[in-house]
């Protein structure tokens, strides 16, 4: 009895979290294959097992009660887990005729590191489901500790316990300028000279920032921001219409983009970049992801780190 009121619980908590995700549950009905009367009484039945009130009607659609986005936080990666036993249990025993992989990554990585990596994994494993998820590094993080990706590849510059880091290239720090700005004309330009324009940097919880505020804050000299803008592509748009100058690594710098805009090595004041493979601490890595690392590295192994 105890296992047939497992069995129940699970089937509940499947449609507690297609019904909110769907906004009702006529829409969760069709997504479960089951008539809407049934998961109504799955969820009120859920409802009673846990004596709380899980959704309110706001409009045409359900919203959670806050008890029911405290379940739901609770629950959905588990149910996630669950309905794709199937495929991890395929992706881990070896089989890549088919599965998922899912890589969380920051724009930058995704455009300038990933493609060639990626390309390679796609034509060698075509059965296997590849996702991309564009985030930022802290959003990364917290996807990998939800098990909602296999792996995240991100530039970390300071390591959680509960995570491994492993850096497979590093890029250098440079200044980027309008074509034949007057910094490009000097010997050796300082923190003071940067200093008298304006920057255009990414938004202020990417860690480009708390850099470059680190290492202007250490030598003494304060800077101006002129424009705060999303993405290294984005950057060099604004720079390129004069509205300021900006300081990235080399990850985002094309060949085209050196012919376009005037580039100062800064790697007298700025370490370089260190970009790697991040996954969770004791997670079992599946058989797409372990195949993904290794093309990485092997394409990488002939670069810094």
């Amino acid at each position: 009895m105890k296992h047939l009121k497992t069995c129940n619980f699970l089937k509940e908590l499947r449609s507690f979290c297609i019904t909110k995700q769907e906004g009702s549950m006529s829409k969760a009905a069709e997504v479960l294959f089951a008539s809407q009367p049934t998961v109504s009484l799955q969820i009120k039945a859920l409802e009673s097992e846990l004596n709380v009130k899980l959704f309110e009607r706001r409009g045409p659609l359900l919203k959670l009660t806050t008890e029911g986005e405290i379940l739901y936080e609770l629950v959905h990666p588990l149910v996630l887990r669950i309905d794709s036993i199937k495929e991890d249990f395929e992706a881990h025993y070896g089989d890549l005729t088919s599965g998922e992989l899912t890589i969380a990554a920051e724009e930058s990585t995704i455009l300038y590191t990933l493609p060639e990596p990626i390309r390679q994994f796609v034509e060698q494993f075509p059965g296997i489901r590849l996702k991309i998820s564009n985030v930022t590094g802290r959003s990364g993080r917290d996807l990998l500790l939800a098990d909602e990706v296999d792996l995240a590849v991100s530039s970390m510059l300071e390591v959680p316990d509960n995570l491994d880091y492993a850096p497979f290239v590093s890029y250098a720090p440079i200044l980027i300028t309008p074509k034949d700005h007057s910094l490009t004309k000097l010997d050796k330009v300082s923190l003071q000279d940067i200093s008298k324009y304006g920057l255009i940097l990414p938004p202020s919880h990417f860690s480009s920032w708390n850099l470059i505020k680190m290492v202007f804050g250490l030598n003494g000299v304060k800077y101006k921001v002129a424009l705060e803008a999303g993405g290294w592509e984005v950057v060099k748009r604004y720079i390129d219409i004069g509205l300021g100058i900006s300081i990235v690594t080399e990850i985002c710098i094309t060949d085209e983009d050196r012919e376009k805009f005037g580039i100062v090595p800064l790697d007298h004041f700025f370490p370089s970049r260190k970009y790697g493979v991040v996954i969770r601490k004791e997670k079992l890595i599946s058989a797409p992801a372990k195949k993904f690392i290794e093309i990485l590295n092997k394409h990488y192994e002939n670069t810094p780190v």
